[in-house]
């Protein structure tokens, strides 16, 4: 990955200077985002943006890499219940600890919303931050997307990560508002998108500090839900911890809508894109049925307000990095 992301981050010679996105197929989405960035960077042009005022945000799930067939942290919920149910024998005959554990998915889907809490209440809870860090590092290390049979932090979208440098080249500060768990996404989205942890807004539960019986102080994570910044929670989320609007806002889906409508709602130029999942072949296709990253009601938004609506299998001429080259 360290290779890629460099290869990434680090583009040189004219190609790069002529074409700063060139996994994006020239159309209509292309040239609206060189035109956005252009008029905004112009210096004494009418739609010029300080520097200070370039924000960027960007969903995760979706946007930044694959959502399906379920969203990655799920994954790592999952595998993190078969690895701890040793400890909970109880789990056996409790839902929905029981369906995981017998591969029943039908079931912990029946568990609802409030199943949903209880697997993330138990798999990231009760250990230090920087266990819990750890324990996401060596999943992300060995667990494979069941499809592409590849890591799930390298199915990043490759125009994507050209998007992300080719604002920062321009002077914009790029942050991640996710539904995503903050501290599972911390763990790699600087290597992953080169997106420090400190521009990682996402759905948080309660830390406790204490110092340990050597007298280290740590965070302990407890098992409740702070914050959760999905839907109407990503404009409080990037009021709370951004505190600025941004000017420029990316998502896939209708949690991602407030988030486009809050950064619309600004004065000056903006920019409000959606990435529309349509390749069944190269990835998935998938909108308004769809019960992971839900795309229906932005997308009707974004018709009527005329966002940018990226195209996948029109608009990009290809969608992940190279594998990493010990699954070549």
């Amino acid at each position: 990955m360290a290779v890629l992301v460099l290869a990434v981050f680090r583009p040189s010679g004219a190609e790069a200077q002529d074409d700063p996105l060139p996994s994006w197929n020239e159309g209509v989405a292309k040239r609206s985002i060189t035109d956005f960035v252009g008029r905004v960077t112009n210096q004494g042009g009418p739609d010029h943006v300080p520097p200070a005022e370039r924000i960027a945000t960007f969903d995760n799930d979706g946007t930044l890499w694959v959502e399906q067939p379920f969203y990655f942290q799920g994954a790592f919920a999952f595998d993190r219940v078969k690895a701890l149910a040793p400890r909970h024998p109880e789990w056996k005959d409790t839902q929905p600890f029981k369906g995981i554990l017998e591969g029943d998915p039908k079931a912990v889907a029946a568990s609802g919303e409030r199943g949903l809490v209880e697997i993330v209440e138990a798999t990231h809870s009760g250990m230090t931050t920087e266990a819990f860090n750890q324990t996401v590092a060596d999943w992300l290390r060995t667990a494979r997307h069941p499809r592409f049979d590849r890591p799930f932090d390298s199915l990043v979208y490759q125009p994507m990560l050209e998007l992300l440098a080719y604002l920062r080249a321009n002077g914009f500060k790029t942050f991640i508002v996710s539904g995503g768990g903050v501290e599972f996404m911390r763990v790699f989205a600087e290597r992953a998108y080169g997106i420090p942890p400190e521009q990682v807004v996402g759905s948080s539960g309660l830390t406790r500090f204490r110092l340990a019986q050597d007298g280290t102080p740590e965070l302990i994570k407890e098992p409740r839900i702070e914050f959760v910044d999905d839907g109407p929670g990503k404009p409080a989320g990037i009021n709370r911890f951004i505190g600025r609007r941004p000017i420029l806002a990316f998502g896939n889906s209708d949690g991602d809508q407030q988030m486009l409508e809050w950064t619309a709602g600004g004065a000056g130029p903006r920019f409000l894109g959606l990435v529309h999942h349509t390749d069944g072949e190269r990835e998935y296709a998938y909108d308004r049925q769809s019960h992971v990253g839900r795309l229906d009601e932005a997308l009707d938004e974004a018709a009527q307000r005329g966002w940018t609506v990226v195209d996948m299998k029109r608009d990009w001429t290809t969608l992940f990095p190279p594998a990493p080259r010990s699954d070549q």
